[in-house]
């Protein structure tokens, strides 16, 4: 029996996986039930690749067209592979590899401005073309937030927004600095619906200048400023501070020194809201592929590893609240409309890059589903007096209880 076979024979225990090697034998794992995934290896090489370093393995042979779908598509292969792992690796030799990746993962070297700017035009400063095959018009690119499972991704994204702008409790006038500011789209929110004046800082030169084309064109240019600066280099003070999607960047060396910048720039009677990806199993490493493709020098956190940042800081907790599904909803519909949208980006990149962007897409979506990832919101203040004494300024109208769906 080949080596690869007896691997996925003790993993593959629910569903229905074929795989064809390189000389055309088939062989089926599973139970046989539900969706069929057939799976097609083109060399050798391939199958000796998957068996050295998976994580890595899989998504390039799948860019490279070296592994192929015969039946099903790679977010069905990718569901019924990581429901089999049920949050592991498959077995010791990959336990110790993804031990010794955490190991050098905080071992890496210090997250440095210059490194800093790199790692972020890796991935944002990208065609602008590309985000619009598959964001909503406002260009979010994080968790949105589905208050029923018939919602329209325009709407799960507004009710983001919404919820975020909530929890800061904004009032006219107020000075907001959004760190990560993106395209500009909750900034914009924040200082049309709320009247707040608002600095936007990035590190990403295309956002940037779209972030600055949007605010001109919507009059907003008076209340809302966008600069490419890094949020270690910002000046004075705000009532306000949100980072949505930002913080994944930061680097594990730098919590603490991201959270003592943010009781700096603080007003006394502050708040403060971060939005991030975290995880539920405690501290881990990314994954290989995403690292060295998407997200370089990317880390979704434990909260284990960021809550004794917040304590060394000044800062006060006054809310934790976790997104479970609601970013798997979010990357479910981002695929579909990528997916749509196919030939046109193809037309940017190739066709290499859009297997690329379709797994990328595709696996998150996974590790949300069943790797144990969630999204964080984390209200912080520096006073323990500076919000109310109830959480009602939170809420917000919700639909009937037999509308909802686990979220």
């Amino acid at each position: 029996m080949r080596p690869i076979s007896i691997v996925l024979r003790s993993l593959i225990r629910d569903g229905r996986l074929a795989v064809i090697d390189s000389r055309g034998r088939r062989e089926e794992f599973g139970d046989g039930r539900g969706r069929a995934i057939a799976v097609r290896l083109r060399d050798r090489r391939t199958e000796w690749a998957l068996l050295l370093n998976p994580q890595l393995a899989l998504g390039e042979a799948y860019m490279d067209g070296r592994l192929t779908l015969e039946e099903g598509d790679i977010a069905g292969l990718l569901e019924l592979l990581t429901r089999n792992l049920r949050g592991g690796f498959g077995g010791w030799q990959w336990e110790v590899l993804n031990a010794l990746r955490m190991r050098l993962q905080r071992m890496a070297p210090p997250n440095s401005l210059s490194r800093a700017r790199r790692n972020v035009a890796h991935h944002y400063d990208l065609s602008g073309g590309l985000y619009d095959l598959f964001l909503d018009a406002d260009k979010q690119y994080s968790c949105a937030f589905f208050e029923t499972p018939n919602d329209t991704l325009e709407q799960a994204q507004t009710q983001k927004r919404q919820r975020i702008a909530a929890k800061l409790l904004l009032k006219p006038n107020l000075r907001v600095l959004d760190i990560g500011s993106g395209w500009g789209g909750l900034a914009l929110h924040m200082a049309r619906q709320s009247q707040v004046q608002v600095t936007g800082v990035t590190l990403s030169e295309e956002q940037l200048k779209i972030a600055r084309e949007r605010a001109a064109r919507s009059g907003l240019g008076d209340r809302t400023r966008f600069e490419f600066l890094d949020y270690r280099a910002v000046k004075g003070q705000f009532d306000r501070i949100v980072s949505v999607g930002m913080f994944e960047h930061v680097g594990l060396a730098h919590y603490r020194e991201f959270f003592r910048r943010l009781a700096e720039l603080l007003t006394d009677d502050g708040v403060a809201l971060i939005h991030a990806i975290g995880r539920s199993d405690g501290p881990g490493a990314t994954n290989a592929w995403i690292a060295k493709y998407i997200f370089p020098g990317g880390y979704a956190p434990a909260l284990s590893e960021v809550l004794p940042a917040v304590e060394k800081s000044g800062l006060i907790v006054t809310d934790i609240e976790i997104l479970r599904l609601h970013y798997a909803h979010t990357l479910a519909e981002w695929r579909r409309r990528f997916v749509a949208n196919w030939e046109r980006a193809k037309r940017l990149y190739d066709e290499r890059f859009c297997r690329m962007w379709e797994f990328y897409l595709a696996g998150s979506e996974m590790a949300f589903r069943n790797q144990g990832h969630f999204v964080f919101q984390i209200q912080l203040a520096k006073r323990i007096d500076s919000l109310p004494l109830v959480r009602d300024y939170m809420a917000f109208p919700s639909p009937a209880p037999q509308q909802r769906s686990a979220a």
